[in-house]
């Protein structure tokens, strides 16, 4: 097998020095690849089904998807060509096109916990908005929120960097996913300033195994929020449109009051919605939320071109059985190599750690040899699949796995 060169490329390079004049330390945010590895590429040129290729040619398998958006696979067909008839009539208009008012009437037919949808451009958009909508039903401001959960990254919500204050965070009170009575001790503690409980669908801190939710879990919060009046908040973004399309917690029969979702939204396009229940109408009515690019048709037009596929019932099932084929060979090969790993969450968004690798050198160097090798993963955040993976598009991924185990076991 031939693998692709140990050094980045030469327009690689160049670019990155260019950056560097012009962009604070090059890149930002979970995009700056020089947090986690020494040998991904920064810069791409293009994206075709579940392949990448950078600014010097290599072509990657996909296990990262834009870091979740791309559902259906880059440039895919039926959505690039919903993309392409709506740029051709307008994109950023004096009005909103009628596609919003088609995708949001797709968005209330698909998922039941949803009366109405509205629409942003990112995930932090839609659990901001979220948020303003519970405070603005509820007149009270105190928000549970799970230790480590990511909602976002604005003041907030955030989970670190300089510029945030105290008083930005200063009616979050943190309960432990996956504990029940730790939610109900932090919802005593907010008293009767409880507006919302907000929780992602399953555990999936940065830098740590993912944890799927508790059946037990998730019916217990709905039950604190009824008993409370506080609103039930189900931020989708991550996991929306992957596990099931009536919302990551509908197998388990619970609704939340309102649900934030983007990446997977459209394939690839910013946009960003929140969808909730009738009780919620009026105070949705009372809040202030806009953008200029909020409604632009283009993404809207992918929106409903993604979902329009996704109802079609193959996509689903499709990761499902690509992403166990991943995990199970990907557990053979670590077996065989030697090297003990623990693979956590849903196969569709897999995560793969190293026993007893605190600091994440094995995982980092096993992502680096996975990449050098063609392949396109992360060493600490979850991997995602799309339906463009198939079933031998998942074996040549294991081919360069195995290498990759085999350049890093004992």
């Amino acid at each position: 097998m031939t693998t692709a060169p140990t050094v980045l490329g030469e327009r690689e390079l160049a670019l990155r020095e260019r950056a560097r004049q012009v962009i604070p330390g090059g890149m930002y945010g979970h995009m700056s690849v020089q947090a986690f590895s020494a040998a991904h590429p920064q810069f791409m040129a293009s994206g075709d089904g579940c392949r990448v290729t950078d600014t010097d040619g290599r072509t990657y398998l996909d296990l990262m998807c834009g870091w979740g958006p791309v559902v259906l696979g880059h440039r895919h067909p039926g959505v690039t060509a919903a993309v392409l008839d709506q740029l051709d009539r307008g994109d950023c208009l004096d009005g909103t096109s009628p596609v919003a008012v088609e995708f949001a009437e797709l968005l209330v037919d698909t998922i039941p916990s949803a009366d109405w949808a509205m629409f942003c451009k990112n995930g932090s958009d839609a659990t901001t908005t979220s948020v303003t909508i519970a405070r603005a039903a509820t007149g009270k401001r105190k928000l549970l929120v799970a230790h480590g959960a990511y909602h976002g990254a604005v003041p907030w919500c955030s989970l670190r960097g300089s510029g945030v204050t105290a008083e930005d965070q200063a009616h979050l009170v943190h309960y432990e996913y996956n504990d029940l009575a730790s939610a109900e001790a932090a919802a005593a503690e907010a008293g009767d300033d409880l507006a919302a409980i907000v929780v992602c669908p399953m555990r999936h801190d940065i830098k740590r195994d993912q944890e799927l939710v508790d059946p037990a879990f998730a019916r217990g919060l709905r039950a604190l929020a009824d008993r409370t009046g506080a609103v039930l908040i189900l931020d989708d973004v991550r996991c929306g449109f992957r596990l099931d399309l009536g919302g990551s917690w509908e197998p388990l029969g619970v609704r939340p009051d309102l649900s934030a979702w983007s990446k997977a939204i459209a394939n690839g396009q910013a946009l960003g919605a929140v969808t909730g229940v009738e009780a919620l109408r009026d105070a949705v009515r009372k809040i202030y939320v806009t953008g200029s690019f909020w409604t632009a048709a283009v993404p809207l037009a992918a929106g409903l071109a993604t979902l329009t596929e996704l109802r079609n019932g193959v996509a689903l099932p499709a990761m499902a059985r690509t992403g166990a084929r991943l995990r199970e060979g990907l557990a053979a090969q670590a077996a065989a190599h030697g090297v003990e790993i623990r693979q956590t969450g849903p196969v569709q968004m897999p995560m793969l750690s190293f026993a007893g690798d605190e600091d994440f050198r094995l995982a980092t160097a096993f992502a680096e040899a996975a990449v050098q090798r063609g392949v396109y993963l992360h060493p600490w955040h979850n991997w995602f699949l799309s339906a463009a993976h198939t079933d031998e598009d998942i074996d040549a991924i294991l081919a360069r796995t195995d290498d990759a185990f085999a350049a890093v076991r004992p």
